[in-house]
């Protein structure tokens, strides 16, 4: 999670102190407190859906197994030791608690990540009848992260069949490396080859290769750089791959997430012929030199949209409510798309 003021920092070296997709520390109170009080409703701006019910998410991944719609996001320390939290919808607009992953975290996680206390950043991905679950593991202002793995039959919580099983690390980082290993968002290309990008601030957004059925990681060589602000303290993360008609498109999360109403997170996209790119924005700039083109950002009282993930052609997010002293809450919008092939989303 973030620190409570909502900021981010460098230390004395101008190594970022933070850089993670959702509310690392202020989690520990605020979702806890957001996800026992009686349910909210959301604003209902033009575009995107009116929600209800428990929408107090961060970082959601948006996920649909049968009939039933699922977000599971960052945990809060208070609640189940941290870990990754689950809220469902039989119609996508009305939102329940659905409880947490595990009551306990691996035992092998503290032993990775000195001080770990909360999980963070999930992505979900189905692959020939088996979920993976993707998530993050770090502390506050650190770059000693790791992307865990576990995987499920189900995400419905009443199938008999339904458990969650850990297998693992997928990717690590320590202080050593210019990257940080968080945020995972996983897509699969025509071949059907499983790629995963991530990373937080530090060196920006980076790829490596996947394979299933394990959906560990394929070799280990030096993540491949996919995209880059250019500009200290590379504000950029929360990466997520998207295809449509052929193209690949890149969507990210810039500037500062996590400080209430005076957040400025918004997401960026950029487009390639392949997922492993080079990406563009709309102007030709390349995403590793600063480039992106506005997707989603604050309007008015709807504050630091970010976070992504997308489902069915829904783009999911996190935002910060001024109108309710920056609480933050899930976001739902249709992913449409424009004459020249970009994706496009209204509040």
């Amino acid at each position: 999670m973030r620190s409570a003021d909502y900021t981010r920092s460098t230390d004395a070296s101008g190594a970022p102190q933070r850089g993670v997709r959702g509310i690392r520390r202020l989690l520990s109170a605020g979702v806890a407190a957001l996800t026992l009080a009686a349910p909210l409703v959301a604003c209902a701006p033009a575009g995107s859906w009116q929600l209800t019910g428990d929408l107090a998410t961060h970082d959601p991944a948006l996920a649909k197994d049968g009939d039933e719609w699922f977000v599971y996001s960052t945990g809060s320390g208070t609640v189940a030791d941290g870990n990754i939290q689950v809220r469902s919808s039989t119609d996508g607009r009305t939102w329940r608690y659905a409880g947490e992953v595990w009551e306990e975290k691996p035992a092998w996680l503290r032993e990775e990540v000195n001080g770990v206390d909360n999980l963070w950043a999930p992505e979900l991905v189905e692959h020939d009848g088996t979920w993976y679950l993707y998530y993050s593991a770090s502390t506050f202002g650190k770059n000693t992260s790791v992307i865990a793995l576990a995987t499920n039959a189900t995400l419905d919580p009443g199938d008999p069949d339904y458990e969650w099983v850990d297998r693992g690390a997928v990717i690590a980082s320590t202080s050593a490396d210019d990257f940080n290993a968080i945020d995972p968002g996983v897509a699969t290309d025509d071949d059907g080859t499983p790629w995963m990008t991530f990373g937080s601030f530090w060196s920006g957004i980076r790829m490596v290769e996947l394979a299933w059925p394990s959906g560990l990681r394929a070799g280990d060589g030096e993540p491949l750089r996919i995209a880059d602000r250019q500009v200290p303290p590379n504000a950029v993360e929360a990466p997520y791959l998207v295809e449509h008609d052929g193209d690949w498109f890149l969507l990210v999360s810039f500037d500062s997430c996590c400080r209430g109403a005076d957040s400025t997170y918004r997401i960026a996209v950029g487009r390639a012929d392949a997922p492993t790119g080079p990406y563009l924005d709309r102007e030709g700039v390349p995403l590793l030199e600063g480039g992106g083109s506005i997707l989603l950002e604050s309007d008015r009282s709807r504050v630091g949209p970010g976070g992504q993930s997308v489902a069915h052609g829904v783009l999911a997010f996190h935002w910060y409510d001024a109108d309710l002293g920056g609480q933050f809450r899930l976001g739902l919008a249709p992913l449409e798309w424009d004459a020249e092939g970009w994706p496009v989303a209204s509040w």
